[in-house]
């Protein structure tokens, strides 16, 4: 593959970007119509983008891997979570990537042959949310009642020009986790988050955290207050586009101090660094935009977006949220 792509010196750099192109969907090409087995899009779960050791690419090679990935990029787009996190990964690594990298790139679009039947779901059905008191906690719209006592001007304000809505109103969900430290080079943690509107998946997000956390406690908190965060805008567009929504935005979190910490009234902080997330998730069930449950890790949709998982483990989440 090198050699086809050592250019002649007669030809211009727009000649040399051609080439590149070509040879780029050259070998999408190959992936696609290669019929060679790829369980999961990594072909190892234990595999580490950060600990790879190979050779690094030449310049041309770069070029073929910032393509391969802008390709993958789109595919997320379009609806593909199932290679999100792993794309996500490698998308660090555009400036400099080693061959291993490359390889691993090139056997995501072996599995997205493997899989490619795969369809997102878009299911307008609503549900409601089984759940079941521990002891003789109060419910989470009750703890939210007892937070507005707290944050006593926290309100969900609206939009001042929305339209009226109508039409069938929707629900909104959010699966949120976080891996901790899961950099094994810098320790860094890693956001995954899915929001759905009924039973359909509207938004998704998986992405290294901007700052070290030195417990989960932290970075289960810094996702939150992300999920928080895009949960706001998602209210502010289906406003301004007449839609109308049930209740306070359901969000499904699988650490339980986090979720005590941020729907219950009485909790208080510990972790000053966290303070400012801390806040702004409270303020948030006291203003009505969200209510907090917890959801164990095991089904918890977010942590296909966080993880390099076996596919044992995996395929239950993907069928989940993929015909």
């Amino acid at each position: 593959m090198h050699d086809n792509l050592s250019p002649d010196v007669d030809l211009s750099a727009s000649d040399v970007q051609s080439k590149i192109k070509d040879l780029t969907f050259h070998i999408i090409g190959i992936c696609t119509s290669d019929h060679r087995p790829s369980l999961t899009p990594f072909n190892n779960s234990d595999y580490r983008p950060e600990l790879d050791m190979t050779n690094p690419c030449d310049s041309q090679l770069i070029q073929v891997h910032q393509n391969l990935i802008g390709v993958a990029r789109w595919i997320c787009e379009l609806g593909r979570i199932d290679i999100l996190h792993e794309v996500s990964l490698l998308s660090q690594y555009m400036a400099q990537p080693r061959k291993g990298h490359l390889t691993q790139l090139l056997n995501i679009f072996f599995y997205l042959k493997h899989h490619e039947r795969s369809w997102m779901v878009l299911d307008p059905s609503s549900f409601e949310v089984e759940w079941t008191p521990k002891g003789k906690e109060s419910s989470p719209r009750e703890r939210a009642r007892q937070m507005k006592e707290i944050y006593t001007d926290a309100e969900d304000t609206k939009p001042y020009n929305m339209p009226l809505p109508l039409g069938k109103s929707v629900d909104i969900s959010v699966f949120v986790d976080a891996d901790h430290a899961g950099n094994m080079v810098t320790r860094r943690s890693h956001t995954g988050i899915i929001v759905y509107c009924n039973l359909s998946p509207v938004l998704w997000y998986s992405k290294r955290q901007n700052t070290v956390e030195t417990s989960t406690f932290g970075s289960e908190f810094v996702a939150l207050r992300r999920a928080t965060e895009m949960v706001e805008g998602l209210l502010y567009k289906l406003r301004m586009f007449g839609v109308p929504i049930n209740n306070e935005a359901r969000v499904f979190c699988d650490n339980e101090s986090v979720v005590k910490s941020s729907a219950f009234p009485e909790s208080t902080l510990k972790k000053k660094h966290v303070s400012i997330a801390f806040h702004k998730i409270r303020e948030a069930v006291a203003a009505g935009k969200i209510l907090i449950y917890y959801e164990a890790s095991g089904s918890n949709l977010a942590d296909l977006l966080i993880k390099v998982l076996p596919n044992a483990k995996r395929m239950p989440l993907v069928q989940a949220m993929l015909s």
